[in-house]
């Protein structure tokens, strides 16, 4: 078991599905990037996307064999975050449960702080 405190929780359904859609691509160096950019109707906006490259100070987590990465700007507005994937009667799609966001729009995808 390893000391070192991870910033932010990458869940089984995240990394599961983050692995099912890597068998697909044919490219094992896959990682499943998470960023913030500014937009969305709140201010700030999250985006995922699958990168085989690893930049200077990048943080990297991994669970079942996959990793999430995130670089350090981004990681300041996600400290103690969850990465979740989600299933329900308005589609799939992975979400932020984030404590820093002091509000969040309705389709969850833009936030501010």
């Amino acid at each position: 078991m390893s000391d070192i405190l991870v910033p932010l929780i990458f869940t089984d359904a995240a990394a599961k599905k983050v692995k099912f859609l890597i068998e697909g691509e044919e490219n094992p160096e896959l990682r499943l990037r998470v960023y913030i950019t500014g937009g969305g109707c709140s201010g700030f906006q999250y985006g995922f996307t699958f990168d085989d490259k690893l930049n200077e100070g990048d943080l990297t987590i991994e669970n079942l064999d996959v990793a999430l990465v995130i670089d350090p700007m981004s990681l300041q507005y996600l400290i103690g975050a969850t990465i979740d994937y989600v299933e329900g009667l308005d589609g799939s799609r992975f979400v932020v449960q984030n404590p820093n966001a002091s509000s969040t729009c309705g389709c969850g995808a833009s936030f501010s702080i």
